[in-house]
């Protein structure tokens, strides 16, 4: 999961800071959920997904499938 979310963030162009921001918290914060350590609480998962419009299960690593069903 955590390699996902790095790279989804990379393939956008984007910084830890500007998607934390997005999200309305800490770069710190934002940054221990790309580390694995801490867990993406359910609502903040379903708002990276719509924002890199992909799927949850692709963030979580279920799907290796990018493109949202």
């Amino acid at each position: 999961m955590r390699y996902r979310l790095r790279d989804l963030r990379e393939d956008a162009g984007l910084n830890q800071t500007q998607v934390a921001k997005f999200l309305g918290m800490s770069q710190a914060g934002y940054s221990k959920y790309e580390t694995g350590e801490n867990d993406i609480p359910t609502q903040v998962l379903i708002k990276l997904a719509g924002f890199y419009k992909t799927s949850t299960d692709y963030i979580l690593g279920i799907s290796d499938r990018r493109d949202p069903v």
